[in-house]
């Protein structure tokens, strides 16, 4: 038998509070949901998104009636580890539009690897990269 032969990828992210996070995603970032789980947005546990032909999913970490009234540290350590690249070719756009929006972003930087990133959090402390070959 050959390499497995699959044809897509779709990350998902847990997520702690979807409104925020579809605030986040949809309105500043403009993706748009693809699928919902059948509750009503923005109060609902599970959505894929889609930016151009980019798909990810984010689902609650917690169903809305056993979510604590903050994020579990345990859960969420390791968000930082967790980063989405995508490519852009206009990192320098996207960081003056990104401040625009009052969202915490620092300037682009250029990698050791010849790589203009912009690094943008996201409400769960996910890392969402900005990037284009320099």
């Amino acid at each position: 038998m050959n390499a497995l032969i699959v044809e897509e990828m779709i990350p998902l992210l847990q997520v702690f509070d979807m409104p925020s996070s579809l605030r986040f995603y949809a309105d500043i970032l403009g993706c748009r949901v693809v699928m919902d789980d059948g509750q009503r947005l923005p109060d609902c546990d599970w959505v894929m998104l889609e930016l151009n032909s980019i798909r990810f999913m984010l689902n609650t970490a917690y169903e809305r009636r056993h979510r604590p009234e903050c994020p579990d540290n345990a859960r969420t350590v390791a968000h930082g580890d967790v980063c989405l690249y995508f490519s852009c070719h206009d990192v320098a756009g996207a960081y003056e539009y990104l401040r625009g929006q009052s969202i915490p972003v620092k300037a682009p930087v250029l990698s050791h690897y010849g790589m203009l990133q912009l690094y943008v959090p996201d409400p769960d402390g996910f890392n969402l990269c900005f990037q284009k070959r320099a």
